[in-house]
């Protein structure tokens, strides 16, 4: 009802859904991080819901965003890896549910979606900023730096390749920043949202930031906010190796880093990984400022969530792809409208395969009952998933499939994997060891929560239509066991813009 005048129903709110790419689930300062300054999300802390073991149904780009919304898992999507298609530009997302609901949806920033990046997949409309994008004038973002007199750089998001992991101050300035971007065009958005007339649809929007995705290239002096020496050393536990599987070592390999680690050089990265939140949260912290300001903070359900984690040398390694908390758990933030549930924390493991439902549910959507995997968080949180079963509140992940597929299942106290590659398994007691330093699958083959740990994976794979690729009987299906080339060179990325002409200085 309406505090204001109980006689009338709220009306339906507005949805602000805040994104980043590759931020770690321990990046927020009202969360435990004693280093990295994020006022403005210490700020969705204080007053909405912070989901402590929210994990992603997929740790790598593309699957995880399409799972996201369609609230399906990868198994039900198709979509196992950055390699695939998401399926038909029509197929059901939260935008199309909420656009055909009567709301206005407008994206901004990076989607990543595929194979057609510039599908609207149920926005009415978008303005986009792609990493890699396929020609400068198809993008946005690069089309707007062009027209503004900034077409001599090559990268604007920074330089890849074999400079994915080097840390580097942004060739942009601040104000022509890509984070700011996305800053700026969600500002524009909320002053022209508010123009409209007091009775015109509610609004969806998507503000998506590529950061802090590496490379890692704050814009200056914000490279200079943190440094070094006030960096915490990677977790290197005894014998981690064990706790590797097969894309660990493959990604080490095409990301230039398993030559030996530089301790030194890896607080530099962790010093510019951490710019990168910061300068975000600024951008946050101004989208907030201008709901405020434009009186639609308090009917406005806000949510910001990041699509996978960061290793940042933990375990010896870097990038995402991993079943390890750094790579699959990520922050999840809800401030409710109306100020619900302020301050609270949920510890029951969430997936952003509930992201579709929370926002189905906000607005009051009703949809065909297996239309989701998950459920809502507002419901996760007041009541739990609700299947009254053990292990009801487990969430489930996956990268690739068949002879590459790396699978997961986590509940509230353990966390089970299987990795195709090298036939290998994992089980962490996340209660007794919550930084996964003991693999309990090899050092305790018999250890009583490894086979129904096991099964529930198992099972999950089946029901997800994947029986074939996975599973053999009741087991994991065995497929030739995978290893790096000695050549260390071998699968070395390069990683041009494709609208590059390639011609290089002559003298």
């Amino acid at each position: 009802m309406n505090a204001a005048d109980p006689s009338r129903p709220c009306p339906r709110p507005n949805i602000l859904h805040l994104f980043t790419d590759q931020q770690r689930f321990d990046t927020i300062a009202a969360l435990g991080n004693p280093i990295i300054r994020t006022p403005h999300m210490d700020r969705l802390v204080r007053e909405g819901t912070a989901f402590e073991r929210a994990y992603s149904p997929s740790p790598e780009c593309v699957p995880a965003r399409c799972a996201m919304i369609t609230g399906r898992y990868p198994g039900r999507t198709g979509c196992h890896s950055n390699g695939q298609g998401m399926g038909p530009d029509n197929m059901p997302t939260l935008m199309s549910r909420l656009a055909a609901a009567g709301y206005r949806t407008h994206g901004v920033g990076k989607c990543h979606f595929t194979p057609n990046c510039l599908a609207l997949r149920g926005f009415h409309s978008r303005r986009s900023q792609e990493e890699i994008p396929e020609s400068r004038e198809s993008d946005d973002y690069a089309r707007w730096l062009m027209e503004k007199g900034w077409g001599a750089v090559l990268e604007p998001h920074g330089v890849r390749g074999d400079m994915y992991y080097v840390p580097q101050p942004s060739a942009m300035p601040e104000a022509y920043h890509p984070t700011r971007w996305v800053g700026d065009e969600s500002v524009a958005f909320l002053d022209e949202a508010a123009g409209r007339p007091g009775d015109a649809e509610p609004w969806y929007l998507y503000a998506s930031f590529v950061h802090p995705h590496p490379p890692f290239a704050p814009p200056i002096p914000w490279h200079k906010l943190y440094r070094a020496p006030q960096m915490p050393l990677p977790d290197l536990p005894a014998g981690y190796d064990d706790a590797l599987a097969y894309i660990n070592r493959f990604q080490n390999r095409y990301k230039y880093r398993d030559r030996g680690l530089d301790l030194n050089l890896i607080r530099c990265i962790r010093a510019y990984y951490y710019a990168c939140i910061s300068f975000i949260d600024a951008q946050v912290g101004r989208i907030l400022h201008k709901l405020e300001l434009t009186g639609q903070l308090d009917n406005t359900l806000v949510l910001l969530a990041a699509d996978h984690g960061e290793y940042l040398g933990d375990y010896g390694c870097f990038g995402k792809r991993g079943i390890h908390e750094v790579s699959s758990r990520v922050p999840l933030l809800a401030r409710w409208p109306g100020g619900a549930h302020a301050g609270t924390r949920c510890s029951r493991p969430a997936s952003l395969v509930d992201l579709a439902p929370t926002f189905m549910h906000a607005a009051g959507i009703e949809c065909e009952a297996d239309a989701f995997d998950g459920v809502s968080l507002r419901t996760l949180l007041e009541t739990g998933r609700g299947n009254g079963e053990a292990g009801g509140d487990r969430v489930y992940s996956q990268y690739n499939h068949g002879p590459n597929g790396l699978y997961m299942a986590v509940d509230k106290r353990w966390k089970y994997g299987y990795s195709a590659p090298d036939g290998k398994e994992f089980l962490f007691d996340l209660a007794e060891d919550p930084r996964e330093h003991i693999n309990l699958a090899s050092r305790h083959p018999g250890h009583p929560a490894l086979a129904p740990m096991r099964t529930a994976c198992l099972q999950w794979a089946a029901a997800q239509g994947q029986a074939a690729a996975a599973l053999d009987g009741d087991q994991w299906r065995q497929y030739p066991h995978r290893s790096l080339p000695d050549d260390p060179d071998a699968f070395l990325l390069s990683q041009d813009p494709p609208w590059w002409d390639k011609k290089l200085p002559e003298w």
